[in-house]
């Protein structure tokens, strides 16, 4: 049973990161719609709107929804729950640490979701891009810890995080560079 409910869960997690990758796409590209000409920005929030909550209560929601059920499944099918406050067990209380996390962020997109859908444009597609990838910062540390476990150095891992997103941030900011030198 325990590999049938790890399977699943991560079958889930792939496609709530999915919905955690793809939704603040679709806020920048709703930001951005309101550059264009009226008639072009109606249309383009409307079929953006429709996307964003098919994609949201659709996809993402139940996912995460499926991932803390079957997340737990796991942990208490394992036994790891009786090991999370040893010391061989400390990865996973950091992995369970960023989960939380992780799902602050999900809530997050939420909010922003909701206020698009009303019309209100908060966070500009820059910092929209920046928040994009969040979610690839907490995918690459829960991996690293679930893979790694007790193995990982705390010191080379927070090291490899902080260039990892020196590496993203530049990469947004080249980005923008580029796309400034088309317009």
């Amino acid at each position: 049973m325990y590999l049938y409910l790890k399977a699943l869960h991560i079958i889930f997690v792939v496609t709530w990161f999915s919905g955690l990758f793809y939704m603040p796409r679709l806020f920048i590209y709703n930001t951005e719609a309101n550059e264009k000409p009226t008639v072009v920005k109606e249309a383009l929030q409307e079929q953006f709107g429709i996307m964003m909550k098919r994609l949201w209560f659709g996809i993402t929601w139940p996912s995460a929804i499926l991932t803390l059920i079957l997340g737990l499944g796991v942990l208490f099918s394992s036994g790891f729950d009786k090991i999370i406050f040893d010391p061989a067990g400390r990865w996973l209380l950091i992995k369970l640490i960023f989960v939380i996390f992780l799902y602050v962020y999900h809530f997050s997109l939420g909010k922003i979701l909701k206020a698009q859908l009303n019309g209100v444009f908060t966070y500009t597609s820059q910092q929209l891009r920046i928040w994009n990838e969040v979610a690839t910062i907490f995918l690459i540390v829960i991996v690293m810890l679930v893979v790694v476990k007790q193995e990982i150095s705390v010191v080379w891992g927070l090291i490899g995080l902080v260039l990892f997103i020196a590496l993203l941030m530049s990469a947004i900011k080249i980005y923008k560079t580029i796309r400034n030198m088309e317009h």
